[in-house]
């Protein structure tokens, strides 16, 4: 297995109570844990600087081996049989940066089949929380009830529509993650994150940092854009409510 960096495209459409829709291009990480640690990063960085970078510290409990956390995560959870590859889908630091809005944890069994998905979640607020989805499939639709604040202009009622398809075609590969988050009426937002996956090497590492040479500091800056957008249109806005007291939801 080797570390892939994904090229696609961020979409964000809100139904109500205005229509607020934008999409941008965007890279990714995704990496195979357990692959890299038995035979290195490769090109990446990994847990020292560098100009694209990747730090387990910025996931789960902030320690030093986010796959001991997952491991660890999933056997209180009662998931004992995904000890098959670990594809982690994430933003990478960015010349020392980072913000990671939702990162997914692909737990496989070690016939290679999709055990577990830990889809986990970071406010800005510096919180952070995961939803567990248990015995999952690529194309069907997963439920999870929302416990955790992310925007000041949605509630807590309601509850997430997750979808995540990974294909190979002719020699390319591509996947996609959705959420869809529906209030007490109905949808309210449609998300996703697609993109095509290649070899992560110097070159795409490269093209990643001409591209979008600040790539994660404009993550931020797109969210606060958009929330004076909504805030204009005159959106409500909600008090942010105290941090569920369990750290992970199934």
């Amino acid at each position: 297995m080797q570390a892939l960096i994904g090229f696609g495209e961020v979409r964000h459409t809100r139904l109500k109570p205005a229509l607020n829709a934008f999409n941008y291009p965007t890279y990714f990480l995704m990496l195979p844990l357990r692959s890299m640690r038995q035979h290195g990063s490769g090109a990446l960085a990994h847990n020292r600087r560098g100009a694209l970078s990747f730090f387990d510290s910025d996931h789960g409990d902030g320690g030093n081996d986010c796959l001991v956390w997952l491991d660890t995560l999933l056997a209180r959870e009662g998931i004992t049989d995904a000890g098959g590859e670990v594809w982690l889908h994430t933003y990478p630091r960015v010349l020392g940066y980072t913000f990671k809005p939702v990162s997914f944890w692909y737990c496989h069994t070690a016939a290679g089949a999709l055990r577990a998905i830990v889809v986990e979640v970071n406010n800005t607020f510096g919180e952070r929380h995961c939803y567990l989805l248990d015995a999952p499939h690529y194309g069907q639709e997963l439920q999870a009830a929302k416990v955790f604040h992310v925007s000041p202009f949605c509630t807590l009622e309601g509850s997430y529509r997750f979808r995540f398809m990974r294909s190979q075609h002719d020699g390319v590969e591509k996947t996609v993650a959705r959420i869809d988050y529906d209030d007490a009426t109905g949808p309210l937002l449609q998300t996703s994150v697609s993109g095509t996956l290649l070899p992560l090497s110097q070159a795409t590492l490269r093209k990643a940092l001409w591209h979008y040479p600040a790539m994660t500091l404009g993550v931020v800056a797109r969210i606060h854009w958009q929330a004076f957008k909504l805030w204009r249109k005159r959106v409500p806005f909600v008090s942010k409510p105290q941090p569920p007291e369990i750290f992970v939801s199934r």
